[in-house]
């Protein structure tokens, strides 16, 4: 059976779209049940109700800092509908340490950088002033601190001497729409577990040996 999957939005839901195309296939091992948004004009509710799916509004501002009250009707809302795997989608909110605890290993995140290089804000703006040659998006279990929980999956892009953030954003959003949904399926088949701080997957390989930035002609 597929696994019940909410899916935490705050916006237009990017990623959302993604994770909802893929597992409308057969044979995908997870099934969107639910998209929840923290508020009530986020653009992504509409798209989720455009593909069939379920979605509920838990307003955030009325709690104000009380962040252990919003997650008390979130889980409520997670439990009345047998949500096994969360999918963080754009969700602008920080998780109290207890509720982070309470999911660990069963709660995901996507972050546009190769972690744990350039967490929290601005991750294009900060890679292109460091003036790497790689960036990418990474898959990883959310924990109480930022960007920082075990990794499941990563995807890299090279970076342009003429990248702005905004191209560069560009093509690392075709990269986080490719290995979330693909992370995700390793998760609910089982596949994952974590080792300490360290997520490491049953019959993983690299597609390739090696990627190289840039390449000279």
């Amino acid at each position: 059976m597929k696994r019940p999957v909410a899916i935490l939005i705050s916006g237009r839901g990017s990623n959302m779209s993604a994770l909802i195309k893929a597992a409308s296939a057969a044979d995908f091992p997870a099934e969107i049940s639910l998209v929840i948004s923290n508020k009530a004009d986020a653009p992504g509710l509409e798209r989720a109700k455009a593909a069939g799916v379920k979605t509920q509004v838990i307003e955030s501002k009325p709690f104000g800092k009380d962040r252990a009250g919003f997650e008390k009707v979130l889980q409520a809302v997670l439990d009345e509908h047998g949500i096994e795997l969360i999918c963080l989608g754009g969700f602008m909110r920080l998780f109290t340490a207890e509720f982070a605890r309470a999911w660990y290993g069963r709660m995901l995140n996507i972050h546009p950088s190769l972690l744990p290089s350039f967490p929290g804000l601005d991750p294009h703006g900060q890679a292109l002033r460091a003036g790497v040659k790689l960036s990418g998006a990474t898959v990883h279990f959310v924990i109480p601190e930022t960007d920082a929980g075990p990794i499941v999956m990563q995807g890299a892009v090279p970076v342009s001497d003429h990248d702005t953030a905004e191209t560069l954003s560009e093509r690392i959003l075709e990269v986080e729409h490719r290995i979330y949904p693909a992370a995700l399926s390793l998760l609910a088949t089982g596949k994952v577990r974590i080792e300490g701080d360290v997520c490491k997957t049953a019959g993983s390989g690299a597609s390739e040996n090696f990627l190289i930035a840039p390449v000279a002609n």
